[in-house]
């Protein structure tokens, strides 16, 4: 039994050129989310509730889609890492998955507050006469997404960015656009949901470059832009 596991042939693992349209399926599926809950929910901040009878069935279904759009962005992520390969940096690397993953945390916690939100009013309608707990709870989405998860999402777009000017793995045309909407994630503040749009907008284009680059190129998977 030894001598046949010793001539077993093994094969590599290789990453599918298909998994690149993980990033697609997740800007897909979060903006779609996001575009719900943003057409549901009143955009300023108040003790209304009345969202929570009307517009229950969108809000519902837009946090049935964010565990989906959460696992085809741990795929993104494992492409944008094949695709670095042996270029990888391991400090910049460091950061760039640690944002990632910090970013995915924070849009999970906010969308379970939201689901408890509307669970709770599902189990005791009362809750509506209390506007103050659903503002509070709408309040602390707010912090998470848009001044939390939102940097996260810019540390992740300036890290992989400075991973593809020191290597020349990206064109620089994507380099410094990824830079200039990395910045305006860190810097600029504003309470909408629609400023979480840019990053899904961004996963796709990124996405669409790696599936570009690969049937291009289908002879090599990592190549030095000119």
């Amino acid at each position: 039994m030894i001598q046949s596991t010793l001539n077993r042939n093994y094969r590599r693992l290789t990453t599918p050129r298909s998994a690149a349209l993980a990033g697609i399926l997740f800007a897909l599926l979060f903006a779609t989310s996001l575009t719900l809950l943003r057409i549901s929910i009143p955009a300023g901040l108040s003790t209304d509730t009345t969202w929570l009878t009307t517009d229950r069935n969108y809000i519902t279904f837009a946090l049935g889609l964010t565990p989906f759009a959460g696992i085809t962005y741990l795929w993104f992520i494992g492409v944008v890492r094949d695709r670095l390969g042996e270029y990888e940096d391991r400090f910049i690397a460091s950061v760039f998955y640690g944002s990632s993953l910090l970013f995915l945390a924070m849009v999970f916690v906010s969308m379970a507050i939201m689901g408890s939100m509307v669970a709770a009013y599902r189990l005791n309608p009362e809750i509506e006469a209390n506007g103050q707990v659903i503002y509070f709870g709408r309040a602390l989405i707010i912090q998470l997404n848009n001044v939390y998860a939102v940097r996260m999402a810019g540390v992740t777009m300036m890290s992989l960015a400075t991973i593809w000017l020191r290597t020349g793995l990206g064109p620089r045309w994507l380099t410094f656009l990824s830079f200039a909407l990395a910045l305006a994630m860190l810097l600029v503040i504003n309470f909408s949901l629609w400023v979480t749009l840019i990053y899904p907008a961004w996963v796709m284009l990124i996405s669409l470059f790696i599936l570009w680059m690969r049937y291009k190129h289908p002879e090599r998977q990592l190549t030095a832009s000119e």
